[in-house]
């Protein structure tokens, strides 16, 4: 129930795209809920995806998407309490477009094995998609 997020992970096509599309709503709550919330689901990810691993689970399975949540949830961490909308969809499109295409970082973390990469290559991404907001951000201040 943990690495599938509730049963999200086994809903088909795109299971990642729809754990991060469930976490779009916590936007509302501000950025330290939303950190907070990723701080657990990175803790109960590394434990679920660490349990599976005993149990003979693929390296990265699909369904596992954990990681994608806390992954979004870091990208709306970047975003004000109260930000227009926009900013949400920009963290959304953001997160999908570094997991998706794995670009660097996103790409290396995404090739190690281990249960701690599991978690870690969704993070990578989030947090490249924080930059990207807090840059953004910054020169445009007056946008929210």
């Amino acid at each position: 129930m943990v690495a599938t997020l509730g049963g999200i992970g086994l809903i088909r096509p795109a299971p990642g795209t729809w754990a991060a599309a469930f976490m779009l709503p916590l936007a509302w709550a501000g950025p330290l809920a939303c950190l907070v919330i990723a701080a657990v689901l990175v803790a109960a990810g590394f434990w679920a995806v660490r349990s599976l691993s005993r149990e003979g689970a693929e390296r990265d399975p699909g369904w596992v998407v954990v990681d994608e949540g806390a992954g979004q949830l870091l990208v709306l961490s970047a975003i004000p309490a109260g930000a227009p909308w926009l900013w949400v969809v920009l963290a959304f499109a953001l997160f999908r477009f570094f997991d998706i295409l794995k670009w660097g970082p996103v790409g290396w973390a995404d090739r190690r094995k281990g249960t701690f990469w599991v978690m870690l290559d969704d993070l990578v991404a989030g947090a490249m998609g924080v930059a990207v907001v807090l840059a953004l951000r910054a020169l445009l201040p007056e946008a929210g």
